[in-house]
């Protein structure tokens, strides 16, 4: 079940502001009433060929009875240049059931190149992201700014040893009701491949608050019914943070 790790990371990828120092977030990942797994981001400052850069570790985990079905637990790993929020280096260590995959990925920008461990040298379109920088680099960037509700921008995007387009449509804006009280979200829906599980292209749904770019909700609607990602703990520095 390939797809489900792709799932739950994609969970994440909108999970954190831009200017960070050490912050994790996690979520629950509920089918209906049930507790399917965990998902977990840490974004914390680091070092890259003697250059400021940001390290972005995720990691997906299934639990209980959906961990016995699928055992997902996958881990990704990115750094970026601190300025431009570009890929310098990722990581991708799958492991799903019997499946096993892992590849390291150097960005050469200046080249617009890649040389990745399982299939070399490749040539690359400018400004390439991969799976886990797109969503930092779209906010970072600003290009929500530019769209109106119904419109998309397309960003190309390097995941699982392909490069593709991912396309995110800006849908308007919601009021989404909380534990934590009423937020005004963003809502962004960004296209994949509906592959096996999802029950369509479109079927991945982000509530993104306005005021942190933190993520309130997140559904997939799927084949086997409704997945919702819920925000269960937010730190920065090791300091528990209530979303806004």
């Amino acid at each position: 079940m390939k797809k489900l790790g792709a799932i739950i990371i994609v969970l994440l990828v909108f999970a954190l502001p831009s200017q960070a120092k050490k912050e994790k977030i996690i979520f629950n990942l509920k089918f209906g009433f049930i507790k399917g797994g965990e998902a977990e981001l840490v974004i914390s400052d680091t070092v890259f060929n003697n250059g400021r850069a940001i390290h972005y570790y995720l990691q997906g985990r299934t639990t209980g009875i959906t961990d016995k079905l699928f055992g997902v637990n996958d881990i990704y790993e990115t750094t970026v240049n601190a300025e431009s929020r570009l890929p310098l280096k990722s990581i991708r260590n799958i492991k799903e059931g019997k499946y096993r995959w892992y590849n390291e990925t150097l960005y050469y920008h200046d080249i617009d190149s890649i040389n990745s461990q399982k299939s070399g040298w490749k040539s690359a379109p400018d400004n390439l992201v991969d799976i886990v920088s797109v969503f930092f680099y779209f906010i970072h960037n600003h290009l929500i700014d530019n769209l109106e509700p119904g419109r998309s921008t397309t960003l190309p995007t390097f995941h699982a040893d392909k490069i593709e387009n991912v396309t995110v449509t800006y849908f308007g804006d919601s009021e989404i009701k909380t534990d934590l009280g009423k937020i005004d979200c963003y809502v962004l829906v960004p296209s994949v491949n509906k592959g096996k599980l999802l029950n369509r292209s479109d079927g991945l749904k982000f509530f993104i608050s306005k005021k942190t770019n933190l993520p309130v909700l997140l559904e997939f609607d799927m084949r086997v019914g409704a997945l919702r990602a819920e925000l269960k703990q937010y730190e920065i520095d090791g300091k528990a943070q209530k979303a806004q």
